[in-house]
């Protein structure tokens, strides 16, 4: 059988973590236990906090089991198997202690001598770590020995900087990454500078009017994806992603479209704040997928936004001037239609996509 893996979420007064152990594992430890229809009998809670835990200095940390429950995996060699999932908290009495501890952990290793346990640590916000898990350790049997030896775990300094400055270096990347926020932000700003008259768009408004409506357009997007980047985070409303990378495929089509033709002149600024409540709900399930306490949450919120918004003025600020200077030759109206019909036919692809 696969042996288990812990992952370790390191947060800022606490460390959670998640331990999978494969069943059958399981079960030849508790061999004595004969009754495993139920894993959530106090029996197994008590069973899982007795044999994970964390000291410093010969102090023990407060373990906590949160819950466990069994899942089916695919292994490459055993093909599918049942894992238990044990969700747990372990609590230093100092946070300082959160970077340099022992890690006690012989759940199934007590019985079962071949066993071996990979122990990573998957987040680590103050030491800059997203999205990236780093393997710490092995713990197994020293079999001559007959005992399990202790993991030593040595965390890098971490530092508040550190993890401020990881979120907005996400944020950065999840937007060069992002090719439909990409396209969205291009095509949203292809007809900006140009002045509408009736279905059709006549030439450019001056560079004065460009960037004013260039910064209203700008601003209000940034509002709209702010809001929902912070409700999303704290999840304070779930919304599955397929529909919302469906919206966003509407929202480049919408846009795409109105650079053809303005079927919402005037009302640039009302849109870009509505698209960016979508576009702010896909930014969220970057955070989402993160374990972090309330105060990290906030503040990889505020980083990440910013990292956006320093990538967004990054993209506007080379785009731009290019727009401005073609706006005023006789071939922007072909420019600006290729690259709309072009985004619209690559928006129709991702919908098909989703639906």
């Amino acid at each position: 059988m696969p042996g288990s893996v812990v992952d370790l979420f390191v947060l800022e007064k606490s460390i959670v973590g998640e331990a999978r152990i494969p069943f059958l594992e399981l079960q030849n430890a508790l061999y004595a236990q004969n009754d495993f229809s139920d894993l959530h009998k106090p029996v197994f809670y008590a069973y899982f906090k007795a044999h994970i835990q964390a000291v410093t200095d010969k102090k023990k940390w407060v373990t906590n089991v949160d819950s466990v429950r069994l899942v089916e995996s695919q292994d490459p060699i055993v093909g599918k198997y049942q894992e238990v999932i044990v969700y747990f908290e372990m609590i230093p009495s100092n946070k300082e202690n959160l970077r340099h501890f022992t890690f006690n952990y012989d759940v199934v290793l007590h019985q079962v001598v071949n066993h071996k346990v990979l122990v990573n640590v998957q987040q680590d916000w103050y030491a800059g770590i997203e999205e990236q898990s780093r393997q710490v350790g092995i713990i197994e049997l020293d079999i001559p020995k007959g005992i399990v030896h202790p993991l030593e775990v040595n965390l890098e300094n971490g530092s508040f900087w550190k993890g401020l400055s990881s979120m907005i270096k996400l944020g950065m990347h999840h937007i060069l990454e992002g090719k439909d926020h990409l396209l969205f932000i291009i095509v949203l700003l292809l007809p900006s500078m140009l002045i509408s008259s009736g279905n059709t768009w006549k030439g450019p408004g001056g560079t004065q009017y460009a960037l004013k409506n260039l910064l209203q357009i700008v601003t209000a997007f940034t509002i709209g994806h702010s809001v929902t980047l912070l409700i999303g985070a704290n999840q304070w409303v779930s919304i599955p992603q397929q529909p919302v990378e469906f919206l966003i495929a509407v929202s480049i089509l919408i846009s795409a479209i109105h650079a053809i033709w303005p079927i919402f002149p005037g009302k640039e600024t009302l849109i870009a704040s509505g698209f960016g409540l979508v576009h702010g709900l896909a930014f969220a399930t970057v955070l989402t997928k993160m374990k972090m306490s309330t105060s990290m949450l906030l503040w990889s919120v505020f980083g990440f936004n910013v990292g956006i918004e320093i990538m967004q003025l990054f993209i506007i600020s080379l785009v731009i001037p290019i727009f401005l200077f073609l706006a005023r030759t006789s071939h922007y109206g072909l420019i600006r239609t290729t690259i709309a019909i072009a985004s619209a036919l690559m928006a129709i692809i991702w919908m098909m996509d989703y639906i």
